[in-house]
């Protein structure tokens, strides 16, 4: 007997916490907390080996969700900055994605709730690890795209971080890159995303912006400029003919932005300017 396998073995004996099974040879604890039927001394039961929290071989009727060789979707519940994040895999204990295989930055580690595409590892001593599909391994997961889905929103998981940006799987089965130049910010590995088609390849891979559409920026970056001048008293020291680079440094946004979500206030007929200011327009104002 050893971890990580199933075994059919005969309940041997009750005792006050669960039961003992065997083999023939060797014996093993099924704890009442591991069993999910009924169970009567002489029955055989298949159950999965596993090292308890003393590392003590253990047995569970429970399965575990994925299996070697197999893969699945895994859910982060535990992330331990020396070692790496924990994952569920259905059982009283959890497998590890060692830090070694994680991105570099802490900033996009995975965080509770999020899920990886891994598969199990057991090693000869017990330990549960899960490793991260591969590059191969998503490839033949995933299903070609359309040119339909031009211009659409897709929904999916950040399965691999590079420099450059980073790959997604979609609900749908396609696989997406997200350039660095179409974040605001570096999804974390795990993630679930939602971005914007941009462009549908010849092999029906996808890539997706996470930046808004221009008439969704024009709303949060011209929310962004209301409120700074709410906060001035509704006025301020910049307009259409301001330097860029003070532009990027107060509102964090390029001139081309700034103008066109100005350019929108100022049609609304919220603001006016006047000698390289911005005013509110007051109700008395035409």
């Amino acid at each position: 007997m050893r971890p990580g396998t199933f075994e059919t073995l005969t309940a041997d004996e009750r005792v006050e916490y669960g039961f003992y099974l065997t083999d023939g040879e060797k014996r093993v604890l099924l704890h009442d907390s591991e069993i999910t039927g009924e169970v009567e001394v002489g029955d055989k039961i298949e159950v999965f080996l596993f090292p308890d929290f003393q590392d003590r071989l253990a047995a569970t009727m429970k399965k575990p969700i994925v299996e070697e060789g197999e893969y699945e979707w895994l859910e982060v519940v535990d992330v331990v900055d020396e070692m790496g994040v924990f994952v569920d895999i259905g059982l009283s204990k959890d497998a590890l994605v060692a830090n070694d295989i994680l991105p570099p930055s802490y900033e996009i580690w995975p965080e509770k709730g999020d899920k990886l595409y891994c598969t199990l590892r057991i090693t000869q001593n017990g330990r549960f690890f899960a490793r991260l599909a591969t590059e191969e391994v998503i490839k033949e997961k995933v299903v070609p795209a359309n040119r339909e889905i031009f211009n659409k929103n897709v929904t999916g998981q950040v399965y691999r971080s590079i420099m450059a940006g980073c790959f997604i799987l979609t609900i749908e089965g396609y696989r997406g890159f997200i350039h660095s130049s179409q974040m605001q910010q570096e999804p974390r590995l795990g993630e679930t995303v939602t971005g914007r088609v941009i462009d549908v390849k010849e092999d029906g891979s996808l890539n997706v912006s996470l930046l808004p559409r221009v008439h969704e920026a024009l709303g949060t970056d011209g929310e962004k400029i209301y409120s700074y001048m709410e906060e001035r008293g509704g006025a301020m020291p910049y307009g259409d003919k301001s330097d860029a680079e003070d532009i990027k440094q107060r509102f964090g946004m390029s001139k081309g932005a700034f103008k066109r979500a100005l350019g929108s206030l100022m049609k609304e007929k919220k603001v006016y300017q006047e000698d390289g200011w911005t005013y509110f327009v007051k109700e008395d104002k035409e």
